[in-house]
């Protein structure tokens, strides 16, 4: 970035020569706001909205012959979407579906391939990380303890050297340190925003005879994947994130199709063999694809709006979609240097170690996000000093960036945060 031009007018110029430009005009984002929170909820789309009405009408009009009279149909609708991520991932159809929530998804898989284990006589053991969102460790905790395991003795935990980043060699030593089943690890940290090498800690895990698996919560839809390349076992994410499918939207996993076959952990109704569903057997016969891993009756109203929001990446592609991400996240990053001495960037230069937002660090983080929210730049806060910045690439200019931090650069200038209470209890 030594040749970066910081002028306004030179962020306006990129915006003329940005073939995803014509895309904003597609999301619901107010005249008065800044919207900087793609990373914890995408704002609404036509395209989401449309596809959501669709299939309101279709329960209206048809009822429960939506099941089986609507294109694509309810039934397979799970199958549908998942085919439809599956180039975002670099997986084959069948290796995806779209189901259940994040949690349940790390439930079952985790469950799965420790049962994997027991059955193989490996290791019951799983290594995260301390910088883990807490839902991962609070799953992985519940399925050690209801295999009657203590999670203090077979969860392992690689430490952070810097309390921001998680180093792929200490994952590696780890591996080759310790008794480890299951290596479970973000593709991106949510806190700092760092994006884990996930080829190199499969192909360390397995040479370890470990699984790999992956949250993929901080990167799908902002970073290009190349899962079943990688031979990476499972992974899951949500979609109300950079797919913009919408609160509370449906998740997703995959599961590599080496893997088909195996008896899902938390087995549903919904994950059985189509052909053999409505047999109504007592007898559980799961489908040979990721779809064994689906629990309950696929849920229309929150899958529905991702339809819609996959038109949008089918458009852009998802190439173009990172390499935009990266050239906003290097401006941020660059503007940030240049104009706000306060502030430390806490996320890795390197865009190859880089997802879709910016960790922007000050002591009095929790105070600026609120001044920000006041002044129309929708940001979140993190423990301890993360204001978290996100120029989702679908809807975000090189304008808005540069506006951004002109509006934080007034704020710490004027100290306009000095103005609010210290953090209390609540949603940041």
């Amino acid at each position: 970035m030594d040749d970066f031009d910081p002028s306004r007018e030179a962020a306006v110029a990129r915006d003329r020569d940005d073939p995803l430009s014509a895309l904003r005009d597609r999301f619901s984002l107010p005249d008065d706001e800044f919207y900087m929170d793609g990373n914890s909820l995408g704002p609404l789309s036509t395209d989401a909205e449309d596809t959501l009405s669709r299939v309101v009408d279709e329960w209206r009009e048809l009822g429960i012959r939506g099941w089986t009279d609507t294109d694509p149909d309810w039934f397979n609708y799970g199958e549908h979407l998942g085919e439809r991520l599956a180039p975002m991932l670099g997986a084959e159809a069948e290796e995806v579906v779209v189901t259940n929530s994040t949690t349940v998804n790390i439930h079952t898989l985790i469950g799965t391939f420790l049962d994997e284990l027991r059955g193989e006589g490996g290791p019951l053991t799983v290594l995260a990380n301390d910088l883990d969102f807490p839902t991962d460790h609070y799953a992985i905790r519940a399925q050690l303890r209801q295999r009657g395991l203590d999670p203090d003795d077979h969860l392992h935990l690689v430490e952070s050297r810097d309390g921001q980043t998680i180093e792929e060699e200490d994952v590696v030593a780890a591996l080759e340190e310790e008794e480890i089943g299951i290596v479970f690890m973000p593709s991106v940290l949510y806190r700092s925003g760092q994006l884990l090498d996930i080829e190199r800690i499969t192909e360390a895990a397995h040479d370890n005879g470990a699984y790999a698996g992956f949250d993929l919560a901080h990167s799908v839809g902002a970073v290009d994947h190349d899962l079943s390349a990688h031979g990476v076992d499972f992974a899951v994410w949500c979609t109300y994130k950079y797919l913009n499918a919408g609160p509370g939207s449906v998740g997703g996993l995959y599961v590599n199709e080496r893997h088909f076959g195996t008896t899902p952990a938390l087995a549903g109704w919904w994950g059985n063999d189509k052909e053999t569903q409505f047999d109504m057997s007592l007898t559980y016969d799961p489908a040979q694809s990721a779809g064994a891993w689906q629990i309950g009756t696929v849920h229309m109203l929150s899958a529905a709006p991702l339809e819609g929001s996959l038109d949008i990446f089918d458009e852009a592609g998802i190439e173009a979609v990172r390499e935009k991400s990266v050239a906003l996240t290097d401006a941020l990053a660059a503007l940030v240097d240049e104009r706000l001495p306060e502030c430390e960037v806490g996320t890795p230069r390197d865009a190859a170690r880089r997802g879709g937002h910016l960790a922007i660090e000050h002591p009095e983080a929790y105070r600026v996000s609120l001044a920000l929210k006041d002044r129309g730049v929708v940001v979140d806060f993190r423990q301890p000093n993360v204001v978290r910045v996100c120029p989702a690439p679908l809807y975000t200019s090189h304008a808005d960036v540069w506006d951004v931090v002109e509006i934080l650069r007034e704020i710490l200038d004027e100290e306009t945060y000095t103005e609010y209470d210290p953090r209390g209890a609540g949603v940041t």
